[in-house]
């Protein structure tokens, strides 16, 4: 029987991966470019479930790390396509920032906040990298206005299907992240120390019957939710059509009444113009006036004598 391996994309499966020390370190110096020996210190401070607004029905499971005691950074990897994501992660990035400091404070006690996004599905759909990074930038001469806030995103779509011997750090835990099968994760393995430990808690997690429980319910949970994601759209499609068939058939009807209406009161002058021409006629009132007063062809009265 094939093992077991959780997927690492799963936020559940990535949360229990990064509480391994080493494997957030090796991830942490792929995407911000630093040597692993340069990180001294890695605190994870919450890994709750966050779902402030009522319109978060999923829900986010995120990783809140203290760099070196000097940067905080928000680690979010999220399997729906969320089109306001820039937005979103501005919000959070921005809260993170702001909530550091007490009013009385120094604006030095500040420290660097960093947003890593790993996303199931293409953001940025005109540009073809897998990887970008974000900085506040001057728009014409492009220099750093402040390296305090500062944005990467993953998105795993797009990653290429092969790999090189000098394949980035980057890419490396991209693939991992997205991969599946043993044989990937064993050779990933093989070329990146960090993922190697990220590897082994995987397999750790992958055979804990309790996280296993755990595992299975966020997966019915993001299932349920992508499910519900699909029933609404096709609902909306649904009610959508019916709407435009209502106001087709009441719009119809209105026509028809209005139609009758008009046909009604073009008959009832008819038929009042064909009476008083009788009238007329009995009276030997001229034709010419007769034409004149009731709008009637000379034939059309010619008829009623």
């Amino acid at each position: 029987m094939e093992e077991f391996l959780m997927k690492p994309k799963v936020d559940f499966a990535f949360k229990e991966i990064m509480y391994d020390e080493d494997a957030l370190k090796g991830f942490l110096a792929a995407v911000l470019g630093l040597d692993v020996k340069e990180i001294k210190s890695v605190v994870i401070q919450n890994t709750d479930l966050r779902k402030i607004h009522s319109e978060d029905k999923q829900g986010i499971l995120d990783v809140n790390v203290c760099l070196n005691n000097d940067t905080e950074i928000d680690i979010e990897i999220q399997l729906s396509e969320i089109p306001v994501w820039p937005k979103r992660s501005t919000f959070y990035l921005a809260k993170k920032y702001a909530d550091q400091i007490q009013e009385g404070e120094p604006y030095s006690i500040l420290k660097k906040c960093v947003s890593i996004s790993i996303l199931d599905f293409k953001l940025f759909k005109n540009e073809e990298p897998f990887y970008s990074q974000f900085h506040i930038r001057e728009d014409t001469r492009h220099f750093i206005y402040t390296d305090m806030l500062e944005y990467h995103v993953i998105e795993l779509p797009k990653l290429p299907k092969e790999i090189r011997e000098n394949s980035s750090d980057v890419l490396l835990w991209a693939k991992f992240f997205a991969a599946e099968k043993k044989e990937d994760f064993e050779m990933l393995a093989d070329m990146n120390e960090g993922i190697k430990h990220a590897y082994k808690r995987l397999q750790v997690i992958s055979q804990d019957d309790e996280k296993r429980r755990e595992y299975d319910a966020r997966m019915k949970a993001l299932r349920d939710y992508n499910q519900g994601i699909l029933d609404g759209r096709e609902e909306g499609r649904k009610e959508g059509r019916e709407e435009g068939r209502k106001e087709g058939r009441e719009e119809g009807i209105k026509e028809g009444r209005e139609e009758g209406i008009k046909e009604g009161i073009k008959e009832g002058s008819n038929n009042r113009a064909l009476s008083i021409a009788k009238n007329l006629i009995l009276a030997n009132v001229p034709m010419d006036t007769i034409i004149n007063s009731t709008g009637l062809s000379e034939k059309e009265i010619s008829a009623l004598k």
